[in-house]
């Protein structure tokens, strides 16, 4: 009988020792979440209020002009924003298209012993710091596109109607062209590596079904993979426009810090987070630095839409998948 109760006093305790963890985990995990949302309330209150004397002086104005002049104390978001939307676009051009065919290449077509060493060196490829890719643009890439890229460009997609007008101008290298395609190198390692972990997620038996049916490889991806892990993928696609929107250092170097619309890809411009980095120890009024904070403001409620909006289509895509593709 003492043993019995023995035992049953330390099932008892152990239950009750879980039960602790269990309400201290959850404690936990509660406390982490409200101390997120708390900094986020923070960076959120610490924007509106220093950027709310530019907003009142110059209200919806703000997001529609285009003069940026810190003599007169003039200033409008409109360079900077379309600048970071033209740059982040041109990278979603050029990295969505290459971070799927590179996660397809490890996933069903790259030998079973290259697979490691080549997945290891694509994801090298995010531990880059971005000042780098900014000097190799400058330095390196500037020049090619210069003398090589932008004229043959010009040449070939110039007399087009209405997309020659994005290749027109005066090569000279830095621009929203060169910005867009180092982004879209810096976002390729963040996509590629979720693209191909979702991609693996895809039970073997769904493959060999479709090959087993006579499927090619396309077939099979486009058809069997893509959808099976379409959430995945639109997941990755987020991940990286979100990281193009806010790069800073890199675009700084490459994309020519002009405060004027551009009215081609090969024309200097400048991004929101470019405008910050270069100015801010600048401003010498109060009313410039509410400006540039403003431009913080405008960069964080883009963002966030964005990710709202990436968001809805993952609910939509799931529920989508749920209901059979109705």
């Amino acid at each position: 009988m003492a043993l019995i109760d023995d035992a049953e006093a330390m099932r008892i305790r152990r239950i009750r020792n879980g039960r602790l963890a269990d309400i201290f985990f959850r404690w936990l995990t509660w406390s982490f979440t409200a101390l997120v949302l708390l900094m986020l309330g923070g960076v959120i209150v610490v924007l509106v209020q220093g950027a709310a004397p530019a907003l009142k002086l110059f209200g919806f104005d703000f997001l529609i002009t285009a003069k940026w002049n810190p003599v007169t104390d003039e200033y409008g978001a409109l360079v900077p924003l379309v600048g970071t939307l033209a740059t982040s676009a041109v990278a979603m051009l050029v990295g969505v298209p290459a971070s799927f065919a590179v996660a397809f290449f490890l996933t069903e077509l790259c030998p079973y012993r290259l697979r490691t060493p080549l997945s290891t060196a694509v994801e090298l490829l995010a531990a880059v710091p971005s000042i780098i890719y900014g000097i190799w643009g400058l330095f390196v890439a500037a020049p090619f596109f210069q003398t090589t890229i932008e004229p043959a460009l010009a040449t070939w997609l110039g007399p087009i109607p209405l997309i020659g007008q994005l290749f027109s101008g005066t090569p000279i290298g830095i621009g929203i062209l060169l910005a867009g395609l180092i982004l879209g190198l810096m976002i390729l390692p963040f996509m590629t590596a979720v693209m191909r972990d979702v991609f693996e997620t895809v039970p073997a038996v769904l493959r060999e079904s479709a090959y087993g049916l006579g499927a090619t490889r396309w077939e099979v991806v486009w058809k069997v993979v893509l959808p099976y892990c379409r959430t995945g993928v639109v997941g990755a696609i987020m991940l990286g426009l979100g990281r193009a929107l806010g790069e800073t250092m890199a675009v700084t170097f490459v994309i020519g810090n002009a405060h004027r619309l551009p009215k081609s890809l090969f024309d200097p411009a400048t991004t929101i987070s470019a405008a910050l980095a270069n100015e801010f120890t600048e401003a010498v009024s109060d009313t410039y630095t509410s400006a540039l904070i403003a431009l913080g403001l405008v960069l964080f409620l883009l963002t966030f839409l964005v990710l709202a909006a990436g968001r809805r289509l993952l609910l939509r895509t799931e529920v989508a998948k749920a209901g059979g593709g109705k």
